[in-house]
């Protein structure tokens, strides 16, 4: 009987139907989030200028 049961719970650990769908959907959610926050923090004022002057300078060195 004891085998019988952990048999029972090794293979509901090992299901992973459906899980591929909601680990995608998350890492969309997760990515989008990232992108927003990246993009936000880019196009702030005080980052774009720094990056404005860091291209200038590379720009203008010889």
């Amino acid at each position: 009987m004891r085998h019988r049961f952990v048999d029972a719970i090794r293979r509901h650990l090992h299901d992973e139907e459906g899980m591929s769908t909601i680990e995608y959907a998350l890492g969309c959610v997760a990515a989008a989030a990232l992108g927003a926050l990246l993009y936000t923090v880019v196009t702030s004022d005080a980052v774009e200028s720094a990056l404005s002057g860091i291209f200038e300078r590379a720009l203008n060195e010889h």
